[in-house]
């Protein structure tokens, strides 16, 4: 078998194992319906590549973070399938699930729409959003944090893509939509034979009706943009103008409306939950609350922060990165081989459903002692560099990595800095943080009460 096909370190002996307590007919779908975040996380402990079956489908996780690197940094031969493919119901062929040349055509004319000096200019307004947004708050009062988040990035997402574009009334629609079309896909996604797309429940008619409306909402958008011919300096203008610099070809409005509807959805839903999980972290324990108050407090001086105030900022940066290996937003993809191939010593036929979990490696206590305990400090540069390469995965690897990946921490970190300066967030008595696994990881309800600093 030539080296290309071949698993990472192939004179390793690699553990290859089976997922106990199938059920017949359906095997394990429904642990991954009932508990997914136990089920795939218990999995590393039966092997480096497990298997696991999807009602009469055999499939295998990649549990081991050089194989997951393998997967991902070979796309020819472990293609994109499966859960992508129920995602194009609502983002079309878009960057995130596209394929191959079409893929390679895709990043390389959005890719400067990502670049450094560009981000600087989209997150101008981003603390000053949140300061708006906050200020509306009353010390006291009682806020599903979660929500509120959605609230805010669905406002941020509309800004860095839109300039003004959007009124109030037309982001509460479009956010109403994403929740609703969130909702569905991962259970069309672990669903058997496709069955939840062909039944006419009320769920999936409002489903559908969420999807159309959405793209419906960016396909004005961008007809209004065309009309105009205006530079606003955005991302929509920056797609619009997006030139591949060989061909001279652009993206027509089809592509754009994949793309604008992507980042809406990687915008807002993605890092909103993270903002959540955040926030109740910080309001669950003080001392590493007290600490990041500390720095923002040192480094602002009563000040709205500004991207240029960022990297005096480490200690609020590391506790981003704890909070996304606790809850990585994309908790489980896949891949399909697209030919015969071999992973982690065994051989595979093509057509082979390949699942990776952020989650589970994150997890995994052999590769993060004590998994469990959000602890900020296992970013601290010594301890940072004894984390195994590859065993942090919240925005993927490879040329399907997160394209926004930069963008996101951005804006997580200057709301996180905007919000801390100000209020302290405490967890309602009795509350509970309950992840809901869905189209991503999403926070749930989270009650939380406003105390101003």
């Amino acid at each position: 078998m030539p080296a290309s096909r071949r698993s990472p370190a192939v004179e390793r002996s690699w553990r290859i194992g089976t997922a106990p307590g199938a059920v017949p007919l359906l095997g394990h779908v429904p642990a991954l319906w009932r508990r997914p975040l136990p089920f795939l996380a218990s999995l590393p402990a039966h092997g480096d590549l497990v298997e696991i079956r999807l009602g009469p489908a055999r499939a295998y996780l990649a549990a081991h973070p050089e194989l997951v690197r393998h997967v991902l940094l070979n796309p020819r031969v472990f293609d994109k399938g499966g859960v992508f493919d129920k995602a194009r119901q609502l983002l079309g062929n878009s960057l995130s699930v596209s394929r191959g040349e079409e893929h390679r055509f895709q990043r390389r004319l959005i890719q400067p729409a990502f670049h450094t000096s560009r981000i600087a200019a989209y997150t101008t307004a981003v603390a000053a959003d949140t300061r708006t947004v906050t200020d509306g708050w009353r010390p006291g009062e009682t806020r599903d944090i979660g929500d509120a988040m959605h609230a805010l990035l669905m406002r941020v997402a509309a800004r860095t893509l839109f300039s003004t574009g959007l009124d109030h009334d037309t982001i509460e629609e479009a956010r109403q939509c994403l929740r609703t079309v969130s909702q569905g896909i991962y259970r069309r996604t672990i669903a058997p034979l496709g069955v939840l797309e062909r039944l006419p429940t009320p769920g999936k008619r409002a489903y559908d009706h969420a999807n159309d409306r959405l793209r419906q909402i960016v396909a004005d958008m961008i007809a209004e943009r065309r009309r105009s011919g205006a530079d606003h300096g955005d991302l929509l203008s920056t797609l619009l103008r997006a030139e591949h610099p060989e061909t001279g070809e652009r993206l027509d409005d089809a592509q754009i409306l994949d793309q604008v509807v992507t980042f809406l959805v990687a915008g807002s839903e993605t890092t909103a939950s993270t903002l959540a999980f955040v926030f109740h972290l910080l309001g669950s324990l003080p001392e590493v609350e007290q600490r990041v108050h500390a720095e923002v407090d040192g480094v602002l001086q009563g000040r709205t922060p500004v991207h240029d105030d960022l990297p005096s900022l480490p200690y609020t940066r590391n506790v981003i990165t704890e909070a996304l290996r606790l809850y990585p937003p994309s908790w489980m993809a896949m891949r399909v081989t697209a030919e015969d191939t071999e992973l982690g010593g065994r051989t595979l036929p093509a057509r082979t459903m390949i699942l990776y979990s952020a989650y589970a490696l994150h997890h995994n206590p052999e590769l993060f002692p004590d998994p469990e305990t959000f602890d900020p400090d296992r970013w601290a540069d010594e301890r940072a560099a004894r984390v195994p390469r590859g065993a942090l995965l919240p925005f993927g690897a490879g040329s399907h990595k997160c394209i926004g990946d930069v963008l996101a921490l951005t804006e997580t970190a200057l709301i996180v800095a905007t919000v801390a300066a100000r209020w302290r967030l405490r967890p309602v008595p009795g509350s509970r943080l309950r992840p809901e696994p869905k189209a991503t990881l999403e926070s749930g309800p989270l009650p939380m009460t406003l105390e101003r600093r």
